[in-house]
């Protein structure tokens, strides 16, 4: 059994059980005008308590028109820049502001992490032909202003004078933010993005165009390919984004205990490199709330060793070519492809009965973080002390319930065992590396290794503090299915925040800190490991998951 819609550029496939509930769904839709009234944003659709959010949230559906008034003037500053001889750009913004320009250009360096080393390498790649794109909705994001304040003084420390770093600066944000002030101000290029788009829905808006644009990009052909689509979401029949939104939204459903309210997302030859990752954000920050919602789950391609599917709970979404059995295949155009899957998640939300459009878990860690580096002061973090000391790895396990979490275990082998046993049926694993994307990426590894130990059980990896804006909503809001392994490292090398009283590896363990106290508030089992050496460290933890 299968059900195809092919449209607007885009081709959408359902397989096997799914179709059902996909048919079902639609059916509900067409009686609802959910289509019509979601194109022409209509923000009751999803009840009155998301109301006040959905009427300045749903932009996002006028983009491929609207968008191309940014066009001439992208050209200019392209060439302007170009002609300056700056042709190398950096992007510093998180989440929305940072994963749809990572998917469009490889061209394009993304500065979006705390990580100290990860920062002073990218400080000190080509700084005498950098164009900095500072990148923030709310333009207070902590990170970004962090990264910001790194940039001006790389560049003063270079040599440059006020206007030549004047023209190096180019800002994104919000109109009436606190970063458009001080970009004004410093007299840097401010492009003010749509402020009635959300930042996970905005790879169309100024925020994906403006890096992505000068980073050489046809940003022209995302916008037709997305105009191409639009015309057939307002459509119950032939409309490849309802077919999407209904197969997410009515397999997620969590019926007597046996939805598929996991979407593990694969890639089979799409060439949408890093496209998972920009969906994880859209998926997890959209629907994982209210103790529900859909863990979106990037794994490695279809041909990488092991690959086994999804799962009993889990809905395998390819990207590019189908994979045998159930699940659904998505291909396309890149334009098109955001496009398809901002509407089918906010179609999705209509179906569990969520807000699409709200994160209000998102806050409690960037607090938590703010607190912890106010209380410290000068001092230490309160990290607290290891349960024990394996080699390369220090462990830290806080009781839960009163009841060692560890089992008493005292090496890193136990330990690891003992978490596993305590994902539950039906539940999952995260891992979250606070780390450096790059220099670290082996520890990547860990995902594949530990998702083969689950057998079945969905595992999934986030680099910190980026994962914090996007499944870091999910694992507070959504279910209590969660179990938690956290990796931090030691610091060789730090760097000062120009202006502030921390530095960046201060503000790292602070985020991560953070976090870890918003996951035992909910009583959520988690270990972190500390790497004492950040390379014999991953090498040890990769060597004990494969030992078993």
């Amino acid at each position: 059994m299968s059900e195809t819609v092919s449209a607007g550029g885009v081709s959408v496939e359902v397989r096997g059980t799914l179709c059902q509930a996909a048919r079902d769904v639609i059916e509900r839709a067409a009686a609802d005008r959910v289509p019509s009234r979601l194109v022409s944003k209509d923000p009751t659709i999803w009840g009155p308590e998301a109301e006040p959010e959905a009427k300045i949230r749903l932009g996002w559906v006028d983009l491929p028109a609207t968008s191309r008034e940014l066009l001439p003037r992208l050209a200019e500053l392209r060439d302007r820049i170009r002609d300056a001889g700056l042709d190398h750009v950096v992007l510093a913004g998180m989440g929305g502001s940072s994963l749809a320009p990572e998917v469009i250009t490889r061209g394009l360096t993304v500065l979006d992490t705390t990580d100290p080393h990860q920062v002073a390498r990218t400080l000190g790649d080509r700084i005498d032909r950098t164009v900095v794109v500072v990148a923030s909705k709310s333009g207070s994001t902590i990170e970004t202003d962090s990264h910001r304040r790194a940039y001006e003084q790389a560049f003063r420390d270079a040599g440059f004078s006020a206007a030549e770093i004047r023209r190096r600066v180019v800002v994104v944000t919000d109109p009436g933010s606190p970063l458009e002030a001080y970009a004004t101000g410093a007299g840097y290029e401010v492009v003010l993005a749509d402020p009635n788009v959300g930042g996970r829905y905005s790879a169309l808006s100024a925020f994906g165009l403006v890096p992505s644009a000068l980073a050489g990009a046809d940003v022209t052909e995302l916008l037709d390919a997305a105009a191409e689509l639009a015309p057939t979401l307002a459509l119950v029949d032939d409309n490849p984004g309802l077919l999407l939104g209904a197969a997410l939204g009515g397999a997620g459903r969590d019926v007597d205990g046996a939805g598929q309210d996991k979407v593990v997302i694969a890639d089979n030859g799409s060439g949408l490199l890093g496209f998972g990752d920009w969906a994880e954000q859209l998926i997890a920050e959209s629907t994982g709330k209210e103790g529900r919602g859909l863990l979106p789950v990037v794994v490695e391609d279809t041909s990488a060793p092991g690959f086994a599917g999804a799962g009993p709970d889990a809905h395998l979404v390819t990207l590019g070519a189908a994979a045998p059995g159930d699940g659904t295949t998505v291909a396309g155009p890149l334009g098109a492809q955001f496009l398809l899957w901002e509407y089918a998640t906010a179609v999705a939300g209509w179906v569990l009965g969520i807000n699409p459009f709200d994160q209000p878990n998102v806050q409690e860690s960037k607090d938590n973080t703010k607190a912890l580096l106010e209380r410290a002061g000068d001092g230490p973090l309160p990290e607290g002390e290891p349960v024990f000391v394996d080699d390369a790895v220090a462990v830290y396990a806080d009781p839960l319930d009163g009841v060692d979490p560890l089992g008493g275990a005292r090496d890193l082998r136990g330990a690891l065992e003992a978490l596993l046993q305590a994902v539950p049926d039906r539940g999952y694993l995260a891992v979250m590396a606070y780390l450096d994307r790059y220099g670290e990426s082996a520890v990547a590894g860990v995902r594949p290794a530990l998702a083969r130990r689950l057998a079945g059980r969905q595992v999934t990896f986030g680099w910190g503090p980026r994962f914090l804006h996007s499944t870091g909503q999910y694992h507070k809001g959504g279910p209590q299915r969660g179990a938690f392994l956290q990796i931090t490292g030691a610091v060789a090398t730090d760097l000062p925040v120009p202006g502030k009283p921390y530095t960046f590896g201060r503000l790292q363990l602070a985020q991560a800190l953070g976090d870890l106290g918003a996951l035992r508030s909910r009583r959520r089992p988690v270990v972190r490991l500390h790497l004492r050496d950040r390379t014999a460290g991953v090498q040890q933890l990769l060597s004990v998951i494969a030992e078993g």
